[in-house]
């Protein structure tokens, strides 16, 4: 089902829930760029464990009205304007990629609501002290969030550019990536069900604008907003060590710190590997 919620400042989130609509309820945050047709299991899949799963495009993507100079910790607000849409007081939440971080803020900032959280193959804060937050990153990563610290209207203008290219054909994004794909990596994305659905998902993100990707690269590489030592609940941490794009020191420093974590680190596995991860990782959210 795709709704549209309101939030207190008066914009417009754009939301589906799929499962089982009396199943546990359990937000699913994308990646970056990504929409809430982002990967996701089966409705069927749901039903059998139970799960109502809620996704929505974060603000400037697909549907979503722009939050112009965002930060991080403002995903646990919006989180708690939809839950509060269909009477939700507890959920659990988990993120990918670039939803990992946001979902760390609603662990951190929603402590009575959210019953455990997962973070898959996330970045650690910009200013986390002791961390060379570069190292083993892929270089259009770096030249990205370098430059949303240098110059913010330069990685805007380079991202509108960015966006309008894959706007009119999809697959330019993964050609993009295909260089820095790791092999982990590049087995996973040649599955046809696998490109098929992210070429949706980048469709849908990046269909009315690039904002959203603009501000999320912003946020990331600027204050989140929030503290993760401070986050009070179970988090399961999930990384793949080969991961480029969110390099496996950000694991190791955000697993040094998150008092409640449940830390996995997968050998052989890189970023795209979450996805086959996700299933398992939503299973224990809803765990008794």
């Amino acid at each position: 089902m795709r709704d549209k919620v309101r939030t207190a400042d008066g914009r417009i989130l754009t939301v589906e829930l799929v499962g089982d609509p009396r199943g546990s309820p359990v937000f699913l945050l994308h990646g970056t760029p990504g929409s809430r047709l982002g990967p996701a299991p089966r409705s069927m899949v749901l039903y059998h464990h139970r799960m109502r799963v809620i996704t929505y495009d974060r603000p400037g993507y697909g549907g979503s009205d722009r939050l112009q100079g965002r930060r991080v910790g403002d995903a646990a607000r919006d989180v708690a304007a939809i839950a509060d849409r269909y009477g939700l007081e507890r959920f659990a939440v988990v993120g990918r990629s670039g939803g990992a971080p946001h979902a760390l803020a609603c662990a951190a900032l929603l402590p009575d609501r959210v019953t455990r959280a997962a973070a898959l193959v996330t970045l650690a804060p910009p200013d986390a002290e002791g961390l060379d937050w570069f190292e083993g990153m892929a270089a259009s990563n770096v030249l990205a969030y370098s430059t949303g610290t240098a110059d913010p209207d330069e990685l805007a203008a380079r991202f509108v550019v960015r966006a309008a290219h894959i706007r009119e054909n999809p697959v330019r994004l993964l050609d993009e990536l295909r260089a820095e794909l790791t092999h982990a990596d590049r087995m996973v994305v040649k599955d046809a069900g696998v490109r098929a659905m992210l070429l949706r998902n980048y469709r849908e993100a990046l269909r009315t604008s690039a904002y959203g990707w603009i501000d999320d690269a912003l946020a990331f590489c600027n204050p989140w907003g929030f503290d993760p030592a401070s986050i009070p609940g179970e988090v399961l941490l999930w990384h793949g060590e080969q991961d480029v794009f969110s390099p496996v020191g950000h694991y190791h420093w955000l697993a040094g710190r998150i008092p409640g974590v449940t830390p996995v680190l997968e050998p052989a596995a890189a970023h795209f590997d979450a996805l086959h991860a996700l299933p398992r990782v939503l299973r224990w959210l809803v765990e008794e």
